[in-house]
């Protein structure tokens, strides 16, 4: 009969343990586990990780906001931008774009001529801010520059421009470029007077649905609480955002330099984020299922199929875009869940792998068979792709770790080169060449990627993640911390983070472990 236990002065349902019916499966060898409703659970011979039936979740993720600071030296154009995408160039020739002391310069060299730069990622809604200035004063004509945004090419987007006079005037416009017929949809608008070289202003975007919005303001003042635009416009759809420098025809002060001073991403909706729905739950046996059922595996699969504490996936998606920060009073207050960056920046602001789970912590770690590792110099809230697999699989699951000795197959090591073929549970999969077929692929495994073409080693496995399962549109999706995106991430930012099409990724499969 059913009972009733008291828990923290609530009293919780206990169902009558259910009857089990189990039923053995092959490639791989695996127990089916159901109950009257169905397929209850999914042991695998030599592996750790059980599928679970459990309450429907969904899976989702949205555009990461970032600011791009330039803090970074590259010639030939603006490369990579943290967390916002890699920047792409158009007019003039790549020499005009550069990022040297703390500025993204474009460089202007005839009158009549624009400069476009857009970063590589699609977005909806938004809310956007850009700061720059200029090294010479307009001359003949004037000098604008713009924020742009649903920007598809240099003739389809909207921008929101600040003109600098000869003057000194200071002029916002709001304007529609379509079909290569540039449209005001909000007249130009004198928002300063007296600039002088190296003064510093601001414009701020937004799109809400077909409502759009843009103000500007100088540097040193407090931004306005109202928009010097506000109209609707529903022309345009998803497209980048950017930026596009002009010279105005009959300019005299060419060439001269817009100097990008930062741009900031506050929020961003994607056209058609990633979104996975169904009702499995990953859970980790404290030792691989050997093939005999036991009694007291069905009091665990009974135990599971009642729980809904964290479990795999709710772990994985603890790092991703706006996952709030968790931290650990056993580990004096450190850090151990929240939005999770890939490294650190090279010179050149391309992040550097190296992050592991206890470098995320900004923590020393002592490992289990004696092993030790000081955390990183400016990791702390960094994981490369396998130092997520293991913040996952090894700190809050379990599983033991080692880094680079004593790598016996039981054991969660630190590179993917190692966890791949010789990590914990079993492989399920497995190509030389090619990718293998995804017909034994189970929510939970670990997908192994040979991504990285400039290895010193062929056939190398580089990159890892976590598989979540089928998305909206019926794509297997996986869930890995990579550089593009700055961090753990389902969507395709980068490369597509899917293991079907012809996708960086999907084409680079070459293994699938199941812990």
């Amino acid at each position: 009969m059913a009972v009733y236990t008291v828990d923290e002065g609530q009293m919780l349902y206990q169902p009558p343990p259910a009857t089990l019916t189990t039923q053995t499966l092959t490639s791989p060898d695996r127990l089916q586990v159901s109950d009257a409703s169905g397929v209850l659970a999914m042991l695998t011979v030599g592996a750790r990780t059980v599928a679970m039936r459990g309450p429907q979740r969904t899976f989702t993720e949205q555009k990461r906001p970032f600011v791009d600071t330039f803090d970074r030296t590259t010639s030939n154009g603006w490369g990579m931008s943290p967390g916002g995408g890699t920047w792409s160039n158009a007019n003039g020739t790549d020499a005009n774009y550069s990022v040297t002391g703390g500025y993204g310069l474009i460089n202007m060299t005839t009158a009549n001529s624009s400069r476009h730069t857009s970063l590589i990622d699609d977005i909806t809604d938004l809310d956007a801010r850009l700061s720059w200035s200029l090294d010479k004063m307009p001359a003949g004509n004037a000098s604008s520059l713009a924020l742009s945004f649903a920007y598809t090419s240099t003739n389809s987007q909207y921008r929101a421009r600040l003109s600098i006079l000869t003057t000194g005037t200071v002029q916002l416009i709001l304007e529609r470029e379509s079909g290569g017929s540039t449209t005001t949809i909000g007249a130009l608008t004198t928002v300063g007077t007296g600039y002088a070289v190296g003064d510093v202003w601001h414009i701020r975007a937004q799109r809400a649905g077909t409502t759009l919005r843009c103000r500007a303001w100088k540097d040193g003042t407090t931004e306005p609480t109202t928009w010097v635009h506000e109209v609707v416009d529903a022309t345009l759809s998803a497209g980048r955002i950017g930026v596009r420098g002009l010279a105005s025809s009959g300019s005299t002060a060419v060439p001269f330099n817009f100097r990008v001073h930062d741009i900031q991403l506050y929020s961003g909706t994607w056209p058609d984020p990633p979104t996975v729905t169904h009702t499995t739950w990953v859970r980790v046996l404290d030792q691989p299922y050997t093939g005999t059922w036991t009694p007291e595996l069905a009091d665990q699969i009974r135990a599971w199929a009642v729980d809904t504490t964290p479990d795999v996936l709710a772990y994985a998606m603890m790092y991703v875009t706006g996952a709030p920060a968790v931290t650990s009073p056993t580990l004096a207050g450190a850090q151990i869940a929240g939005q999770s960056k890939y490294g650190p920046l090279d010179s050149a602001g391309v992040p550097i792998e190296g992050s592991d789970f206890h470098d995320y912590m900004g923590r020393d770690w002592t490992f289990p068979n004696g092993e030790t590792r000081t955390a990183g110099a400016g990791e702390q809230g960094s994981m490369d792709c396998s130092g997520y697999v293991r913040m996952v699989y090894g700190y809050q699951m379990g599983i033991p770790m080692v880094r680079i000795e004593d790598i016996d197959g039981t054991v969660l090591p630190r590179m993917t080169k190692d966890i791949g073929p010789l990590g914990p549970g079993i492989i399920v999969a497995q190509a030389a060449d090619a990718a293998p077929p995804l017909t034994a692929l189970q929510i939970g495994d670990v997908p192994h990627f040979d991504a990285d073409s400039s290895d010193a080693v062929a056939g190398q496995l580089d990159h890892n993640g976590i598989y979540v399962g089928t998305d909206a549109a019926g794509h297997p999706r996986f869930l890995n911390s990579r550089k593009t995106p700055n961090g753990p991430t389902m969507g395709d930012l980068g490369g597509a983070s899917r293991l079907d099409g012809t996708g960086t990724y999907a084409a680079t499969l070459r293994l699938i472990r199941r812990f």
